[in-house]
This record gives structure tokens, C-alpha cells and sequence, in this order.
């Protein structure tokens, strides 16, 4: 009997905290009053490759060792930190950086150009100071304008969802320097919220501080 009261209650409280853990792990909160709070925003700056300058803003990651007349030949990877400034000189006001990657991601020669490009916005003035945009999706650098959809954001920009209209202004395919006008058109939700829904995503485990637990 003692052996069965020694191996029942390890295995009671085995039970006990799996199940309090399983009632507390998440919790279902409504959209409602964080919808209310929603706005469209649209954000026009500069985008900026830079290649022959003293600090390169981009880097390839081993070139595919392939022949090719194309600038990126296809599977080259690029990793960048390009400025965003709020006109084309970019000696212009600094709004931002982006920071990510693309592939090149057609095996068609010359200078008709396919990427697939993610990066992340990082704006550093007004109110969306800290802020972030993510962008994922294909770029057809040939054409005028190329579309790339917004995937998310951070800080101001969360739940963020819309589209980038990317034009180039200025494209040396040879050497590799470029600017570009983004239009980006985002939903959002506005900063000042403050209901207690909103509450849950400035601290998201406030919810697992459960009194009970606490005590375990």
C-alpha cells in the first residue's frame, strides 16, 4: 500500500500541474476594440543601393561560380543595410534603414532582373521612430514599378498588412548603385490605443502569471 501512495501521488500532482498549465498556456482575446483603433497609412521615402562609395550598403554571399552576363547571376544571395532618406539625394534627410536580403531568382541572362527580396523597414523619425515594416515578395527590378507585399511590423506597425510600390529613379545595372521611391500603403493599428485588450501585447505573458501557478 505504501508503494502504491508513493507512486499515486507523484503522478496526482503530475496531473494537477499539466492541467493548470494547459488552462493558463494561452488565452483568446477580441479583436473588437483593437479594429476600432484601425488606419491606413501611406509613406513615401527613398531607397538607396550603394556600391562604389567608401562603405558599401550591400554584400554578396558567395557568388555562384557559374558563367553568366547577368549583373546576379541566378542563386547569387545579397545581404543589405541600405539607408532610407526622405528624398533622392541621398545626402537627403535619413528616415529609416532597411536591412535584409534577396536572391537572385531567374536563370535568364542579361539584365532582366528577378528577386525575391525580405527585409525589415526600421524608421527613425516621428511618430513611428522605432517602428518596424517586415516585406517579403518578388522583385522584378526591369519593370517600372514592382509591387511586394507587407508581411507584418512591429511597435506602431503591429498586425500591419499592405503592399510597397517600388519605382526606380536612378539604376546603374553595371556597377550596381540604385535609388528607389517607395510608396508603402499600410493598415494598421493606431499606437494610442489603450483598452485592456491592448494591454496584452505591450506585456504578452502578463496572462501567465497565474496566482496559482505561482505557488508550484
Amino acid at each position: 500500500m505504501a508503494n502504491f501512495k508513493t507512486f499515486f501521488l507523484p503522478l496526482t500532482l503530475s496531473f494537477l500541474f499539466a492541467s493548470l498549465v494547459s488552462v493558463t498556456f494561452y488565452q483568446t482575446i477580441s479583436p473588437d476594440q483593437l479594429r476600432a483603433g484601425e488606419k491606413l497609412t501611406h509613406i513615401r521615402f527613398y531607397f538607396h543601393e550603394l556600391i562604389t562609395n567608401d562603405k558599401p550598403s550591400l554584400i554578396i554571399i558567395d557568388p555562384p561560380k557559374i558563367m553568366s552576363n547577368a549583373p546576379l547571376p541566378f542563386g547569387s544571395m545579397v545581404v543589405i543595410e541600405d539607408p532610407l532618406t526622405i528624398g533622392p539625394d541621398v545626402e537627403s534627410k535619413r528616415v529609416g534603414k532597411a536591412q535584409g536580403f534577396y536572391l537572385s531568382a531567374t536563370q535568364r541572362a542579361g539584365l532582366d532582373l528577378e528577386i525575391v527580396m525580405g527585409m525589415t523597414l526600421t524608421f527613425f523619425e516621428g511618430e513611428f521612430n522605432g517602428s518596424t515594416l517586415s516585406v517579403l515578395g518578388r522583385n522584378e527590378i526591369i519593370l517600372p514599378v514592382r509591387e511586394l507585399p507587407i508581411i507584418g511590423g512591429t511597435g506602431a506597425f503591429r498586425f500591419a498588412r499592405g503592399f510597397v510600390l517600388a519605382r526606380s529613379v536612378k539604376v546603374d545595372y553595371h556597377k550596381g548603385d540604385a535609388t528607389v521611391e517607395y510608396n508603402v500603403y499600410v493598415y494598421h493599428y493606431s499606437s494610442s490605443t489603450t483598452s485592456p485588450s491592448h494591454q496584452h501585447f505591450h506585456d504578452g505573458l502578463n496572462f501567465m502569471t497565474d496566482p496559482i501557478l505561482s505557488k508550484i
